[in-house]
């Protein structure tokens, strides 16, 4: 007598990415997780389903895990104007109009615009910013989330001048007066006379966000910048089913946050974990802000140190007598020395631990052994992005430790690789064609930037599902096709494994499936 389940996926090319990468036809579900992966004959001739689903040869992989993005934040964005892929500043100004036009409020927000894919490659100034929008508030952030453009009303209103300091951030002058750039920490000052979004907007938003994913085959997702307010917001939508992606939490390590979550504890259900840490040391690479061991290419400056050593030390410290992660932001040489040599030579952290540095973007090569013990967590598209300009402020030596992938991935055994949007793009398939064939969409350039630090496919896929997992803890329920695993799981339009490497951005997905439920797709 056959055992009857809540569904059964047959005749499918699985890709189960289970220890030995096994390729499977067929499974069987039941309460949202996998009882069973097989042939076609050995699944269909023990189980029976009301529910059967004929993949008739389409390929089946692991929901996708986002190891590092910023979920909440995509959110927003798109309840804002939208300035990523804009050529110039004047572009900028004409998306800025429309959107407001369009939508109407008392303070302009928004996010997006790169100098650096500018003709001119210099930060833009606020003056046309003040002409067209005297009385309105306006906040524009640079792609990176790392620099913000302000008009004179913001500006005014968040009491910025030319005299104002504030550690960890700059406020860019010429001529002795603001140009309205701010980096890092200076964005405070502004995010602090911001109106914040309505309950109603941020739900908006995480829907939408979550849609998103869903139909890039994004089943789990790592937040890697959420305040206590977000996280409740999210458990009580998931609570009501009104929220299905699951999120591993990163909360920022305020003084707050950290008494709170401290005492608190690890808390986790199916959907939400909270366990992670995560803290900033530097900026990013394309605002200058990333901090170096020696100055710019030509330039007096090595970036900005968000936090201090010490600060780093005392949280480290504290998150070490706890079962939390800690996770640094660090991009820069010098940010990444300072995190590595305080995990491992002053708090002594194991490797057992899991903790890890995100981005890992640029490393002196006598620093690249403290990854056997701290966990990588890298975007592949940040190479593809920053591959145009990145060596004129680097210099060629600093590239040779630059965007190293493969050389992490020799030294901890392990790479967890996201994509960090909406700073960089959603789509996971990106993140696969630039880890493995290092080029833009166009085929730029022809042998691979930096192809020694290429990813095969099988190690690459790994990163975005099992290793994903592995980053967080949860490598005994997500990640593969395996017994007793949630059943997230998704189904292209080709075999991304097989097919040119070239044809991978245009892969699309057919149905992306949450705990053995259809999420996206028919």
């Amino acid at each position: 007598m056959k055992t009857t389940v809540d569904s059964i996926i047959y005749n499918a090319k699985v890709y189960t990415v289970n220890t030995s990468f096994e390729i499977q036809e067929s499974f069987a579900i039941t309460n949202g997780k996998f009882v069973a992966i097989g042939t076609n004959e050995s699944i269909l001739e023990k189980y029976t389903a009301s529910n059967t689903i004929n993949l008739k040869g389409k390929t089946v992989f692991p929901g996708f895990i986002d190891p590092h993005c910023h979920f909440y934040g995509l959110g927003l964005t798109l309840q804002q104007v939208n300035l990523v892929g804009t050529k110039s500043y004047e572009e900028v100004l004409e998306r800025i109009q429309k959107f407001h036009k369009e939508n109407p409020s008392d303070f302009i927000k928004g996010r997006g615009w790169n100098q650096n894919e500018w003709e001119t490659k210099e930060f833009p100034t606020k003056d046309k910013l003040d002409e067209l929008f005297p009385n309105m508030p306006v906040a524009v952030n640079r792609i990176d989330g790392h620099a913000m453009l302000a008009n004179q009303k913001a500006l005014d209103l968040a009491a910025i001048d030319a005299n104002t300091k504030i550690d960890g951030g700059e406020i860019i002058l010429k001529d002795g007066k603001p140009t309205g750039v701010l980096l890092d920490n200076a964005m405070n000052l502004v995010y602090k006379i911001m109106t914040k979004p309505s309950k109603k907007i941020q739900i908006k938003g995480l829907k939408e966000a979550e849609a998103v994913c869903f139909s890039y085959g994004i089943t789990s997702v790592s937040d890697a910048e959420l305040g206590q307010e977000t996280v409740e917001l999210m458990h009580d939508l998931q609570q009501r089913n009104q929220l299905k992606i699951r999120i591993y939490s990163m909360i920022l390590a305020t003084k707050s946050s950290l008494n709170y979550y401290l005492q608190k504890g690890v808390s986790k259900t199916d959907k939400l974990t909270i366990n992670a840490f995560k803290f900033y040391i530097d900026g990013a690479l394309g605002s200058k802000g990333a901090y170096l061991k020696e100055n710019y290419e030509n330039e007096n400056h090595q970036g900005i140190l968000v936090n201090t050593e010490e600060r780093l030390l005392e949280i480290a410290q504290k998150i070490k007598d706890s079962q939390f992660q800690l996770n640094v932001h660090a991009i820069g040489d010098q940010a990444n020395e300072i995190a590595l040599k305080t995990f491992v030579d002053k708090v002594g952290i194991s490797k057992e631990r899991r903790w890890r540095v995100e981005h890992a973007q640029i490393i002196d090569p006598i620093d690249f052994k403290y990854f056997e013990i701290i966990f990588p967590s890298a975007q592949p598209t940040h190479a593809t992005s920053d591959m145009y300009w990145a060596e004129k402020i680097l210099g060629k030596k600093r590239m040779k430790g630059a965007y190293a992938y493969k050389e992490l991935l020799n030294r901890n055994g392990r790479i967890a690789l996201g994509t960090d949007f909406p700073i960089e793009q959603v789509n996971p398939f990106l993140t696969f064609y630039s880890a493995v064939a290092r080029k833009d969409t166009k085929g730029f350039p022809a042998n691979g930037f930096q192809i020694e630090n290429a990813l095969t496919r099988e190690e690459t896929i790994k990163g975005m599902t099992i290793w994903a997992a592995y980053s967080n803890f949860e490598e005994n329920e997500k990640g593969s096709i395996q017994k007793g695993k949630f059943a997230d799981f998704i189904v292209l339009d080709q075999d991304i494994m097989t097919c040119e490497i070239d044809e991978v951005p245009n892969t699309k997905v057919l149905m992306t499936f949450s705990g053995g439920e259809l999420v996206f797709g028919e």
